[in-house]
């Protein structure tokens, strides 16, 4: 009767483990990002990336296109954390935002020591800072100034 039990159940049962011919163990397929309405991409990373910094209470929150002036991204959005401990959690809160929004995983630099934290989620970068490196650095003035070739010479009359 032991046989007849265990012949049974190996019927009932279906074999899961890897064969020859598949070589790699079944999986579960993970659930795919939430779908992303009908307008465009690119304009729903700013927005993302805005709400989350809105969300986190972030200080002074400047947003620069930067689409003609450099190949890097289309939008540079600076902002301000109270305190090393704030700008690291503003960096955690929006990389996670970024990612349910349905983006890659952005990259993050500058999270050891929190004074100046780089986010790259691609077509958009954005710079979190303590106020006294944000005001040492100045980026809002280095990239909203026209380019040098970009200046039209004043005309004598």
């Amino acid at each position: 009767m032991d046989r007849a039990n265990r012949a049974a159940k190996a019927e009932r049962k279906p074999n899961l483990t890897p064969t020859r011919e598949t070589k790699a163990p079944l999986r579960r397929r993970k659930a795919s990002p939430a779908p992303v309405p009908d307008r465009p991409r690119d304009a729903l990373l700013p927005r993302a990336i805005l709400a989350s910094l809105e969300n986190s209470k972030a200080e002074d929150i400047v947003a620069i296109d930067v689409a003609g002036k450099t190949s890097l991204a289309d939008t540079m959005i600076v902002a301000t954390g109270r305190s090393n401990v704030h700008v690291g959690a503003i960096a955690d809160h929006l990389a996670k935002a970024v990612r349910a929004a349905g983006y890659p995983t952005p990259r993050l630099e500058g999270l050891p020591n929190c004074d100046w934290v780089l986010l790259d989620a691609g077509d958009a970068i954005v710079h979190i800072f303590r106020p006294e490196v944000r005001r040492f650095y100045n980026l809002e003035k280095l990239w909203s100034a026209d380019r040098p070739h970009e200046v039209q010479p004043a005309r004598a009359s």
